[in-house]
């Protein structure tokens, strides 16, 4: 597409020595990883919003920074955007072949366990199915990615009555836990009752994070009509007692 390769010229000539922009011709790959991480949420930000005008912004900001990686490889020796494009584009195919093969799979499911299996044949190099995930991500999106891993062979509930039941039973080692006072325990046992839910939500096809952040964007509204009524009426939020705020609270859930 035309448009894309002048997208890719364009970050060619600011990273031109001669005369480019001194800030582009000044970042590496590394300098540019915040910046990356930032533009991503953000486009996640926009589709959870439902805000297309956002997401059509959010990810030609996020495609801006997967050519500049690519330029910078490029200038490195290592790599240019032509050989991303054609390594992805063989993976799809590679990893499709109940649409490119002969290979027939049933269901959405069937397809990500074959996926993961390809997957591992082709990383010969890994030594276990846990790796290949990045330790970075956010806390449930690593856990739920960690059960699917594990999934992938075999390593699985087989329905979600059993992983009630272990729930269950978290639950009670976590409230024995609060009777010892024991911080480290404690903190033990609600991880464990945290990976419990997450594996409930995977069970489930939800997704655990969009899921919690669903519930704090519903919080955050809620938390904030209680504001706006103090606000109206003159009063000091810091003054109200927690009954107030509740009552009022219950105002926010009938409202929303």
């Amino acid at each position: 597409m035309k448009e894309f390769q002048r997208l890719v010229e364009l970050i060619a000539q600011l990273r031109d020595p001669l005369s480019g922009c001194p800030w582009d011709v000044k970042q590496t790959a590394e300098s540019l990883i915040p910046n990356f991480i930032e533009e991503l949420y953000e486009a996640v930000e926009a589709i959870e919003e439902g805000d297309s005008e956002s997401l059509r912004e959010e990810l030609g900001d996020l495609l801006l920074h997967v050519v500049f990686q690519a330029r910078i490889a490029e200038e490195e020796g290592q790599f240019n955007i032509a050989a991303v494009l054609n390594q992805i584009s063989e993976k799809l195919v590679r990893r499709h072949p109940h649409v490119f093969g002969n290979q027939i799979l049933n269901d959405a499911d069937a397809v990500k366990l074959n996926w993961e299996r390809l997957k591992k044949k082709e990383k010969t190099s890994r030594s276990s199915v846990l790796e290949g995930i990045p330790r970075a991500l956010p806390g449930l999106i690593y856990a739920q990615r960690t059960q699917e891993k594990a999934a992938s062979v075999g390593f699985d509930w087989p329905d979600i009555e059993p992983i009630m039941a272990k729930l269950a039973e978290e639950e009670s080692e976590f409230n024995e836990a609060l009777t010892t006072g024991d911080a480290a325990l404690i903190r033990e046992e609600l991880g464990d009752m945290l990976f419990t839910l997450v594996n409930l939500a995977r069970k489930l096809h939800i997704d655990a994070e969009g899921a919690l952040k669903a519930t704090t964007r519903k919080f955050r509204q809620r938390f904030q009509y209680i504001e706006e009524h103090y606000q109206r009426n003159g009063a000091d939020i810091h003054e109200a007692s927690l009954e107030e705020l509740d009552a009022v609270w219950d105002l926010a859930k009938k409202d929303q």
